[in-house]
């Protein structure tokens, strides 16, 4: 957490990353030495980036926890502060609160075989899971990667996502809605992805974000094969503009999804007024 809620810290842009044609990953660093020392987050958590005199915007890390004196997020241009982080260059200057939110279980599910379903921009944040999974890799059981994109130019982290399918040791499988004359993989909905691999509810602990449409298919499919409730976990996306609490815009119910959330079971996601 910030020391004040009001003045976020500054981080400068060590790097940008294009990922399509309207997604970044910027790369930072905190200014000051010591706080950039001792600056800690979890995987799942959150930041409010703030571009000074256009506003602020929440983004979820996408850089792997264990990797300390910088971090990441990855950003598609939709609004004016996203569209104002895209046009900025690596040395320019940001602030940033965080961490903020609360985290995926990691500690919490080693033994268990894991699976990972995401769909566009929604890999960022379990980006943050898998890599520090990864990162322990034989404390947990079978490792399944689903992704789906609208198009093969929409997928976020194309290298990466070619180095995970060529490991032995995960199954990385992607499909997209709309191929291209280039496209040689899956077609159809991430949800199709299921039949191609095999999993056990009983044993597996399933993380999944993307667009709330399909979230909402992938937990329902999930649940038909059987997966336990607290054992499906999600993100649930609404507009953390303050991100502590204070201003209600991401409330559901008595749930603030910034400080509550992001995180959820579906085990408490079906208890809250609006799914």
């Amino acid at each position: 957490m910030t020391d004040h809620l009001y003045i976020p810290p500054l981080a400068v842009i060590d790097r940008m990353e294009d990922e399509t044609i309207d997604t970044k990953t910027f790369t930072m660093h905190f200014l000051d030495p010591e706080y950039n020392r001792q600056f800690r987050y979890r995987p799942g958590q959150f930041v409010e980036a703030s571009v000074f005199g256009v506003g602020e915007a929440p983004f979820g890390f996408c850089s792997n926890p264990n990797e300390l004196g910088t971090f990441a997020v990855t950003v598609r241009a939709i609004g004016n502060v996203t569209q104002a982080m895209h046009r900025m260059k690596s040395g320019d200057v940001l602030g940033i609160r965080a961490p903020l939110g609360n985290q995926f279980p990691l500690e919490e599910v080693k033994g268990f075989d894991v699976l990972f379903i995401a769909g566009g921009i929604g890999l960022p944040p379990l980006k943050s899971l898998i890599d520090p999974m990864l990162d322990s890799r034989d404390a947990f059981g079978t490792f399944t990667i689903l992704y789906g994109a609208r198009t093969p130019a929409d997928r976020v982290y194309k290298p990466l996502l070619e180095t995970w399918s060529k490991r032995k040791d995960i199954t990385c499988l992607q499909t997209v809605d709309q191929p291209d004359s280039g496209w040689s993989g899956y077609v159809g909905v991430v949800t199709t992805l299921f039949e191609k691999v095999k999993i056990d509810p009983a044993r597996t602990v399933a993380f999944t974000c993307g667009p709330p449409v399909m979230i909402r298919f992938v937990i329902q499919d999930l649940l038909a094969m059987g997966f336990p409730e607290d054992r499906i976990i999600s993100t649930l996306e609404r507009y953390m503009k303050c991100g502590v609490g204070k201003c209600g815009h991401c409330a559901i119910g008595h749930k603030y999804i910034c400080v509550d959330g992001p995180v959820f079971s579906w085990r408490q996601i079906k208890k809250l007024p609006e799914r």
